[in-house]
């Protein structure tokens, strides 16, 4: 047996098999050992929630005004601005909230109970900026028929990466983890 070579070796400073498959591409994997990325299951029950949050108190707003975004009758009409009004009532206020809740808790309130994080794709804080450009690309999985291709394109993107990132978190630089396996000192700002 000691003649035999082993057909996975790791190399460098690898200490398990993707890191080792990102450093064989020159690549690197700055998150911390142990931090576990969160599973496209747990992403999407997350958005569900942050979805249910935000329509619930619009529809409350707006004394149930909201519904007129998705009533075809009124796009296709001459008042179809009262569509449109609803229409970015509801963009803007995602917006205003991933980005906010963003910035003050690292994560969403529906990610904060799934216990997810969004952090830097070193396990750091991520930036207002980063925040900001985040947030305007999560619009694209609200606006029907984009919802669909790009909310499934993701999905499959983050079952099939090893860092198991959307398209969105490839542009922004970020990673979704679960909060709990930071190191303590990486997640001092998560609330």
């Amino acid at each position: 047996m000691s003649s035999h070579d082993s057909p996975i070796s790791l190399s460098g400073s690898a200490t398990n098999l993707a890191k080792s498959i990102v450093a064989e591409d020159g690549g690197h994997w700055p998150v911390p050992e142990g931090t576990i990325l969160a599973s496209a299951v747990r992403r999407l029950t997350a958005f569900v929630l942050d979805s249910i949050i935000v329509s619930s108190i619009l529809m409350v707003a707006t004394r149930g005004l909201l519904i007129d975004a998705w009533n075809l009758t009124l796009w296709v009409s001459k008042d179809f601005h009262f569509a449109l009004a609803m229409v970015l009532i509801l963009l803007v206020t995602h917006w205003l909230y991933w980005r906010l809740t963003g910035v003050h808790y690292s994560r969403s309130l529906g990610q904060k109970m799934m216990g997810l994080a969004v952090v830097a794709e070193d396990g750091s804080e991520m930036t207002s900026e980063m925040w900001d450009q985040r947030s305007a690309r999560k619009l694209l999985y609200l606006i029907f028929p984009f919802s669909a291709y790009f909310g499934g394109y993701d999905l499959l993107r983050i079952t099939r990466r090893h860092t198991h990132q959307s398209n969105v978190d490839l542009h922004v630089g970020s990673i979704v983890v679960h909060s709990f396996s930071l190191p303590p000192a990486m997640r001092q700002h998560i609330k």
